[in-house]
């Protein structure tokens, strides 16, 4: 019966749920009421979204057919959903992935990292924190798996030569151990034997093992640090940016933005990143103390091997300085555009409200097309250059970044799995399923708001072990809207910490691409990813939701009931306003 399955089901398990999964739920929509038939897409897609069924971008296209279908929305409206309503963000997004690639295309990711490597040393525990603090740095502005992929051969190389000697110290104990059995056996001069030899021989392989466990945590630092890394800017991770789109299409304008987002999380996640190293050395890279007198010896060879590492780059070229002040001015462009407190750059062009972050990442990406990478004109020929074009014209010069090279690293499904979450936003509102949920949550008044807070947290965080995180978010955070505006608390109290959770994938190996890179890369144990990420996903959790508890409120106002959330179009106002117990609502809210 297993030899069955095995071969007739489990290759077919994915084509099962696809069929099934539309089946089992027909009771929904036969029912003809639009919440149910609404509520039946959304279950669907969250199911393809958690099993990958269908891949993640083409069951975001799931709207497109069935929203028309049921009378929900037109097939304009739905399509429009995808790009018009979020194209700010959408337009954000695509810049922020183009900034990264640029970063990627002139290798100045490496050269940041292995100068930061240079300088914090080669004792475990220090490189453990230079990985860390790197893969983090970048993580907040490209892609968690591209600033893995970069880090872990980087890694790789430092671990081998930092245990080169590992198996010849195995090999000499095991001739040691040989040679003192046939001695033993000839019996004529057991007393010679040296009683020690097996002992020898099991420290060797004990100390093999601690190594193996060092290189496994430095291996896997590097997955935690980009996904905590990637929650600390607002383009660092996808859940970030669908939260961005579905606040500002229900809400209009808000208290979050690029400079909100970084006051408020990246003490967070230094926090996080802090308590993460520590908690590694706990579990796999061990104390120094038991570290063997011949690492001592090895700090140095490490430190040449990250040296020579470096020194292959050769100079900093002009393709990489250019790239990086683009970057810089990319991100104070961000941060002060609409600061908060003191007047932001965009109100000097009328509205502020006109500009948004989108237009900042944009005029960058421009010009990563418009400067030439290999200057040859004025101050910027070489000597050698200048001879040259006295006898024959200057060749042009390829810019900073080239259009073929976005074309094929640039994760476009990302788009369209942003896109399904807002079309699932707008058909919960139009369907009434959105009223209905709220109502039904209403109850919830009756616990604290850090209760449910927490609660909605852990759940987020468990489902997200299983699940794309951008698919959660597009699954929760138009829940966790109706949720606030049912209690008259601010939606952002909710939203934040959800979105944040939604990257918190640490201990599966396929939770994440990260995940999966690190875990292949260091040969590890699956229980020993489940050992290390139970706590880093426990400390993660628990940060966050502390955070937003009580710097949330200094940064968002979280404790207040905004303005902007009574002009929503969730249609729960009126019937709050008309529930008898309003007062006991405002009250609660203060």
């Amino acid at each position: 019966m297993s030899n069955l399955f095995r071969v007739h089901v489990f290759p077919y398990w994915r084509s099962i749920i696809a069929v099934s999964t539309p089946l089992l739920l027909l009771p929904l929509p036969i029912s003809g009421i639009k919440e149910a038939q609404c509520g039946y897409v959304i279950l669907i897609m969250a199911i393809y979204w958690m099993t990958e069924a269908l891949p993640l971008p083409v069951t975001s296209l799931i709207p497109v057919v069935a929203l028309p279908l049921f009378g929900i929305m037109e097939t304009g409206d739905v399509s429009t959903a995808y790009m018009k309503a979020n194209l700010d963000t959408n337009m954000m997004f695509i810049g922020g992935l183009i900034l990264a690639l640029a970063i990627q295309f002139c290798n100045l990711h490496k050269r940041v990292a292995l100068a930061v490597l240079l300088l914090v040393g080669a004792k475990p525990k220090w490189l453990l924190a230079g990985f860390m603090g790197t893969t983090a740095f970048l993580s907040m502005w490209i892609s968690n798996t591209a600033t893995t992929a970069m880090m872990v051969p980087i890694v790789d190389a430092v671990a081998a030569e930092l245990y080169k000697d590992d198996d010849e110290e195995m090999v000499m104990s095991s001739r040691v151990s040989s040679h003192a059995t046939i001695v033993t056996n000839s019996g004529s001069i057991e007393e010679l034997v040296p009683s020690d030899s097996n002992e020898k021989r099991i420290s060797a392989e004990t100390e093999k093992e601690r190594k193996r466990k060092i290189r496994a945590g430095i291996m896997i630092s590097t997955s935690y640090s980009s996904v905590i890394g990637g929650t600390g800017s607002l383009i660092g991770s996808s859940p970030q940016l669908a939260l961005k789109g579905i606040v500002q299409e229900t809400f209009g304008q808000t208290e979050l933005n690029f400079a909100s987002w970084i006051a408020f999380n990246v003490p967070g996640m230094l926090l996080n990143l802090f308590l993460t190293w520590v908690w590694l050395q706990v579990v796999l890279t061990g104390s120094e103390k038991h570290q063997s007198k011949a690492d001592g010896g090895r700090d140095k060879e490490v430190i040449k091997v990250i040296r020579q590492k470096f020194k292959d780059l050769g100079p900093m070229t002009f393709h990489e300085a250019a790239v990086l002040v683009l970057f810089i001015i990319c991100v104070l462009l961000w941060f002060f555009r609409d600061p908060g407190f003191i007047p932001g750059w965009s109100q000097f062009f009328g509205n502020a409200r006109n500009v948004d972050d989108a237009t900042a990442v944009m005029l960058i990406v421009l010009l990563l097309f418009a400067i030439p990478s290999k200057p040859t004109f004025w101050c910027f020929r070489h000597k050698e250059e200048t001879l040259e074009s006295a006898h024959s014209p200057a060749k042009p010069s390829p810019a900073l970044l080239d259009w073929k090279y976005v074309q094929d690293k640039l994760p476009w499904g990302v788009i369209l799995l942003l896109g399904g979450g807002y079309a699932l936003s707008d058909a919960t509102k139009k369907s009434g399923l959105s009223d209905w949920i709220g109502k039904q949550l209403s109850g919830m008044i009756a616990l604290p708001p850090f209760v449910i807070l927490l609660v909605v947290c852990v759940i987020t965080a468990g489902v997200t072990e299983v699940a794309s995180n951008t698919a959660v978010a597009n699954i929760f955070l138009p829940i966790l809207a109706d949720t606030a505006i049912a209690i008259q608390i601010n939606p952002l109290y909710f939203m934040v910490p959800v979105t944040v959770t939604c990257s918190y994938a640490f201990m599966l190996p396929v939770s994440t691409p990260p995940n999966a890179i690190a875990f292949a890369a260091a040969k590890m144990k699956p229980d020993e990813m489940m050992k290390a990420g139970w706590f880093v996903k426990l400390v993660c959790v628990i940060v966050i939701c502390v955070t937003m508890e009580t710097w949330g409120n200094v940064v968002f106002g979280s404790k207040q009931f905004p303005e902007w959330a009574n002009v929503t179009t969730f249609g729960l106002n009126d019937s709050v306003t008309r529930c008898p117990s309003t007062q006991l609502i405002s009250d609660f809210s203060v």
